[in-house]
């Protein structure tokens, strides 16, 4: 099927205002929110940002948390997605937390270091006690807590989604790479340019599948596209795994499009039930950048598929 000749939702202005209404609201509306804190995890501080839609007024709504990549800060990496705009329209709130230029000089998430791949270690349970703070300070639908990121934002989101399948109900990686695919400096750099070698995740499976969202340019020269499908693979496999009758089931629908001056292919993989375990979109000719973002913030590609709209849409879907 092609998609440059057929109309889609999620291509529209306004993808996911079908899938959520506004919140109920018995006070004023006030105005939009973009607030700076810190959360203190215990081994260490974590300065975030949190976008308070104008339309928060006590009714639960969505959560997305935003990890950001290489590089980059709360403020770059909501620029660069657009998120807090679409978060506006879609009334959810979403949560920056930053990484620490002490821990990181250049800001990157430590997906790679096997202190970081475990639940209640590391910056996992950093991240997912922020998120449980956020959510019991917040109004917060706990059904509809969502993790996406970018590069090592986007692997450690993977880490986030495979370790705690209680909290996050799915995962955007874009430019990402698979849980374990690496446990050293040295064999970061090797996934990171020839693709993952996915036999030391298979020997410790996550108690969960949680859907997944993926994200990745053909040209990308910083991280292997090859990652992408093996985030996937990880995936599917995860699900398979625990859900054995469905196995022989799995249905794979590949499509190809255009947007915005790129193409692109969609694999959407599908169990017995017909729930999405994932959808892979691969944008050509893109590199190591968000796929129709903005020039406001760095690694963003202007043109392409609308990542962070689609992103939204994969979260909120039923």
């Amino acid at each position: 099927m092609n998609l440059a000749s057929a109309t889609w939702p999620f291509f529209g202005l306004n993808p996911w205002a079908s899938m959520l209404a506004p919140a109920p609201c018995d006070q004023p509306q006030g105005q939009a929110r973009f607030i700076a804190g810190t959360f203190d995890g215990g081994a260490r501080p974590l300065h975030y940002k949190l976008y308070v839609p104008s339309g928060y007024c006590g009714a639960p709504l969505p959560l997305v948390v935003m990890l950001h990549g290489c590089g980059q800060d709360a403020d770059d990496f909501a620029l660069g997605t657009g998120m807090n705009e679409a978060a506006e329209a879609a009334q959810c709130l979403v949560l920056y937390p930053e990484q620490s230029s002490q821990v990181s000089w250049n800001r990157c998430w430590n997906w790679y270091d096997q202190a970081h791949h475990e639940r209640d270690e590391g910056e996992p349970a950093l991240i997912a006690g922020l998120t449980h703070a956020i959510a019991a300070e917040y109004a917060v639908d706990r059904a509809c807590i969502a993790i996406a990121g970018l590069s090592s934002g986007g692997a450690m989101a993977v880490i986030l989604g495979r370790t705690y399948p209680d909290l996050f109900k799915a995962v955007g990686c874009h430019s990402g790479l698979p849980h374990r695919s690496a446990t050293s400096s040295a064999s970061a750099l090797s996934a990171m340019r020839d693709g993952s070698d996915l036999s030391a995740a298979k020997q410790a499976m996550p108690p969960a599948s949680v859907p997944i969202i993926v994200f990745h340019g053909d040209s990308d020269s910083t991280v292997h596209r090859k990652n992408s499908a093996d985030v996937v693979q990880q995936s599917v496999e995860c699900y398979m795994a625990q859900t054995p009758d469905d196995a022989g089931d799995l249905a794979v629908l590949e499509e190809t499009g255009e947007a915005s001056g790129r193409s692109f292919t969609r694999q959407t993989h599908r169990g017995k039930s017909g729930d999405v375990v994932a959808e892979h979109w691969t944008i050509h000719g893109s590199g190591h950048a968000w796929s129709g973002g903005t020039l406001r913030g760095s690694y963003t590609d202007t043109r392409g598929p609308d990542a962070t709209r689609e992103m939204l849409r994969f979260f909120m879907q039923e």
